[in-house]
């Protein structure tokens, strides 16, 4: 008897699929909840504290260096390598991650939006230029001599989870205006863009199914897509361990390991 998710990938012919950090754990990246939808470890920096506090700067960067070079080398696991299959048979309408990680690109996935941005690029609030994070790191070792031999387990937004004295750490300014830089993610507490949003909009309209792979929904950004979706009459179905905020919504829910169940489609089995 085939699997409920293998039929509902067989019938479609414009899947959306909606990723969360579920995808990325079996690339050493950790999520931030669990089974049950719950933080599991301490929420993530918010925008308004960022902007506002120098302290608050000072220990994101810190941490952000700390955690960068394992973050910055993670590679596709299998759900990415299938998910890329996926694409390259033709099968997908898009593929909108709320990942920042960027491994759905290095696994060959292209039609690809990144709801929360991108880890690896650096924003200035200043004059908006775009820098790579690599960059930021030559800058933020040189001016923090002794703090990347510090050491301390990844945390899912690719800083770590180090504690200590921050108040000593010097934090680089933009080269082009000395303006405040941020890395290129939207924050808890900040706004997706709207044109972002907008482009999402278009391929739900476009799409005929709905696939959430690794993600609680627990975050309102990606939630209301799905609410859209089944408010359109689309049939919407999630392949995540535990309970999801959309699950009155579901057509099913298929609670195996995401890659051992997309493993047929990496194989091009399907």
């Amino acid at each position: 008897m085939s699997q409920p998710l293998t039929d509902f990938i067989a019938r479609a012919r414009r899947l959306f699929v909606l990723t969360g950090a579920g995808c990325s754990t079996a690339s050493g990246i950790p999520d931030y909840r669990d089974a049950d939808g719950q933080w599991k470890r301490t929420p993530p920096v918010t925008y308004q504290a960022f902007m506002a506090e120098p302290a608050t700067r000072q220990r994101y960067w810190a941490r952000s260096l700390v955690g960068w070079p394992r973050f910055g080398h993670a590679v596709p696991n299998g759900t990415h390598h299938a998910l890329a299959a996926l694409e390259a048979s033709g099968k997908l309408e898009v593929l909108l991650t709320q990942n920042v990680d960027v491994l759905h690109q290095r696994a060959g996935s292209a039609n690809v939006i990144d709801l929360h941005g991108r880890l690896d690029r650096v924003r200035c609030m200043g004059c908006e230029q775009r820098t790579g994070r690599e960059d930021l790191q030559q800058r933020l070792m040189a001016a923090n001599p002794g703090w990347d031999a510090l050491e301390a387990g990844i945390a899912p937004d690719g800083d770590a989870d180090l504690e200590t004295d921050f108040s000593a750490f010097n934090v680089p300014d933009c080269l082009h205006c000395g303006g405040l830089l941020k890395p290129d993610v939207v924050f808890f507490g900040e706004n997706v863009p709207r044109e972002r949003v907008a482009a999402v909009h278009d391929h739900l309209q476009r799409a005929d199914a709905v696939l959430v792979v690794g993600s609680s929904l627990m975050v309102y950004s990606g939630f209301r897509f799905v609410q859209a979706a089944a408010k359109a009459g689309l049939p919407v179905a999630a392949l995540n361990r535990g309970r999801t905020r959309a699950d009155e919504l579901l057509a099913f829910k298929d609670e195996r390991d995401c890659a051992e169940a997309l493993a047929p489609w990496r194989a091009g089995q399907r």
